[in-house]
């Protein structure tokens, strides 16, 4: 038996098909790998795989080590110090990605999923956040969070960091401004270049940080003065390190296909020309990924979402390829974009723009009289739009049936107004199934002339969002039901329930208030709905709802399916978005491998590999995040510089134990009440009601109450601003009057 395996592995390993199509020659698959070690049950060195396998010439050998120092670098295997190569999780050791914390600990995010491992500031003094480690666990902390310590950095992430040059006695160094990075980045006389001290620079690092030294970078660029117009961005993009340049071979891929569909693409499409799509979208936005189309047939609905397929135009392998995936998604930052693909593409070839014939993916479902969906299929099109509608233009036409409007678009009112209808059918089914509906508002920030902040408004979502929305959603499902049917290995969009940890507390808080959760130990969506509903109108909902989502985790991509606690669906993966999301492109890839005849054995992404892209691309969508949430900061807190000693109405959205974070109603920017401006009594930080106590007074800050402030500092490097409240004022102002009053009378 063990002559046959070492023998005939080829015979043995059920991925050699798809090895030899992606390589031409053939060497032992990552999951043939992991299985046999798995089997041996102890870590084999090379020349031990070697000999297991019967593997003789150069290139074989040769390429098997590649291989493993590959899954080595990818947290799949972990070498001994005898050279042997073992799984991972057969060495209880935990793969991830670092995630750094202002105050100099971080947490270790495991690939695979499950609570992160805390990684102390001694352990974080060699790892900078972003980079991929594996850590072994070495206990749990006071707080019982399990503990690590780290054995191996597999990935570094940060090649550049951008922050503050400062010199001093003679020492020269960078102050990120990445909070996550805590270290400073040091740099040699000879490394400087033109950087004068308070400069805004980018310093490319030299040397990473090891558990004896701090980086080491030299100065790559200086981006100037802190205050200069449009900083904020910048820094933000050098900070976060978003890719900006386009690499001139990925313009060149982008150029050579024209400005228009060429014919033979479009042969043997199902053609939808006459079909009478739309797209509806923001009026600022130039790339379209989706148009819809729905009609009665008796008691169903026929809906259409066609979605631009980039799939066709983006290759795997291609230059365009490897830039779409490093990028992960495109960012939208208040005054610009940064696209996942180069213009040619996402405004043009991709962009199902009007009037223009357009290649598309498209999704066609059947969905019964409770808006559920019955059947589904997906089909390689050609699609020509019919219009480019505006959100508001579309909501003037189906909810508010402005005439006017109705008259200009009466080409497409009709399939508008099926498409409202079966919206409403959606909606409900939403509720019943019980998909959360959290109650949050967003901004958009209005610029005057000279390009600072002229005012911040509340942006508002109309019934044409919510279409939309929905529209989306339905079609999400039907491609992750859709790579179930086939078994075909793709990405969806998970997001799990809460943890055992964050649902204890999140009940001993509502128990405080004489609420409570129901679903047990395993509460659903539904159990968050209706309590939701039932809070809605007491006068601390918007305390609770926050409690209630800070009790969930964040979503991410991952080819393991778990289902989607908020949407409370069982399989969803984003399909609808792939001119500006990595994940949709993969999962277009996806369903057209198995449209052309493909099965999940000669699919070229395995599941380890989707594993990483997953990783990566959770990555980038917080990238993102967190890079606009920097800009959008700094630009308030420059909105906030002139207004140093006004009064404003706010409401508390943070409880810690160093201070209260409060947001300016009407303005919706937020600061930071430090505990210390709490006069006259000691308070009592209290985490289970998110509230700060008074020892002697009794009184009481909670998250959700309303307080009045003073602006008392703003400070833009830092992008914090700070608040004192004005009750104390008053307080005090009253009880030195009740004081001179008994003076006087006692004189």
């Amino acid at each position: 038996m063990t002559h046959k395996k070492r023998s005939s592995w080829r015979q043995l390993d059920p991925f050699l098909a798809r090895e030899r199509e992606k390589y031409g020659e053939t060497i032992p698959s990552r999951e043939f790998i992991l299985q046999t070690l798995e089997e041996r049950g102890m870590p084999l060195t090379l020349e031990e795989l070697r000999a297991e396998w019967r593997l003789e010439s150069d290139w074989e050998i040769e390429a098997l080590s590649r291989r493993l120092r590959a899954m080595e670098r990818d947290g799949q295997l972990i070498r001994n110090r005898r050279e042997g190569y073992g799984p991972v999780a057969k060495m209880n050791l935990v793969t991830g990605r670092v995630i750094g914390h202002a105050e100099g600990h971080g947490f270790l995010i495991p690939d695979e999923g499950g609570d992160s491992l805390f990684l102390s500031p001694r352990q974080m003094r060699k790892l900078l956040h972003g980079d991929r480690a594996v850590a072994r666990v070495i206990g749990v902390d006071y707080r019982g969070r399990r503990e690590g310590a780290v054995v191996e950095v597999i990935e570094r992430n940060t090649e550049t960091v951008v922050g503050r040059f400062c010199e001093e006695r003679g020492a020269c160094f960078v102050i990120p401004d990445n909070k996550r990075i805590n270290q400073d980045i040091m740099v040699p006389p000879d490394g400087r270049g033109a950087a004068q001290a308070g400069q805004i620079v980018i310093v490319e690092l030299i040397e990473q940080p090891s558990s004896q030294n701090r980086p080491l970078g030299r100065v790559k660029e200086v981006l100037g003065e802190h205050m200069a117009p449009g900083m904020e961005v910048r820094i933000a993009i050098a900070s976060h390190g978003i890719p900006v340049e386009w690499p001139e071979a990925v313009l060149v891929e982008a150029r050579q296909y024209g400005e228009a569909v060429p014919e033979s693409a479009k042969e043997g499409r199902w053609d939808l020309r006459a079909t009478p799509l739309v797209t509806i979208d923001g009026i600022t936005a130039r790339d379209f990924d989706d148009a819809v189309y729905c009609e009665r047939r008796g008691n169903n609905w026929r809906l259409l979402v066609a979605i631009a397929d980039v799939s066709w135009y983006v290759r795997p392998g291609t230059a365009l390829d490897h830039e779409a995936r490093r990028r992960g998604n495109s960012v939208y930052f208040p005054d610009r974009a940064i696209p996942m693909l180069p213009e040619a593409l996402s405004n043009g070839l991709c962009s199902l723009n009007p009037e223009v014939d357009r290649l598309c993916l498209v999704c066609e479902m059947t969905l019964n009289a409770e808006g559920r969906i019955i059947r589904s299929r997906f089909a390689e099109a050609v699609m020509r739009s019919h219009a480019r509608l505006t959100y508001d233009t579309v909501a003037a036409i189906v909810a508010d049936r402005d005439p006017r409007v109705r008259a200009e678009y009466a080409g497409v009112v009709p399939h508008l107004d099926r498409l409202h209808e079966l919206y409403r059918l959606l909606r409900a089914t939403r509720e019943q199934r019980g998909a959360m509906d959290f109650d949050t508002q967003e901004t958009v920030i209005e610029y005057s002339a000279e390009r600072k902040i002229e005012r911040i408004l509340p942006t508002e979502r109309n019934d044409a969002h919510r279409l939309i929305e929905e529209c989306m959603i339905a079609a999400n499902v039907a491609a992750a039901r859709f790579l179930q049917r086939q078994k075909m290995p793709g990405l969806y969009r998970i997001h799990e329930g809460p943890t055992e940890d964050r649902l204890n507390k999140l009940r001993a808080f509502l128990g405080e208030l004489g609420l409570g959760l129901g679903g047990g130990d395993k509460p659903s969506p539904l159990d968050y709905t209706r309590l939701l509903e039932r809070v809605r109108d007491r006068p601390d909902a918007h305390l609770i709802q926050t409690v209630m989502l800070r009790s969930l985790a964040q979503a991410v991509y991952s080819p393991g399916n778990v289902g989607h606690f908020g949407l409370a669906l069982d399989a969803y993966a984003h399909f609808t978005s792939p001119i500006r999301r990595y994940p949709d492109l993969q999962v277009h890839r996806a369903i057209r491998h198995a449209l052309n005849g493909g099965k999940a054995v000669d699919f070229p992404y395995n599941h380890a590999e989707l594993i990483g892209l997953g990783e990566h691309c959770s990555m980038t969508e917080r990238r993102a995040d967190e890079a606009v949430r920097d800009a959008v900061e700094w630009l308030k807190c420059e909105y906030m510089l002139d207004k140093v000693g006004q009064v404003f109405d706010g409401i508390i959205t943070g409880v810690t134990g160093f201070g209260l974070f409060v947001e300016l109603r009407g303005v919706f920017v937020e600061g930071l009440v430090h505990v210390t401006s709490l006069r006259n009594d000691y308070y009592q930080f209290d985490p289970v009601g998110h509230r700060l106590h008074g020892e002697r007074s009794g009184q009481v800050y909670r998250l959700g109450d309303r307080l009045t402030v003073r602006v008392v500092r703003v400070d833009l490097d830092e992008r914090k601003i700070d608040f004192e409240p004005v009750e104390n004022e008053r307080r005090e102002s009253g009880q030195r009057n009740r004081w001179n009053r008994g003076r006087r009378r006692k004189e």
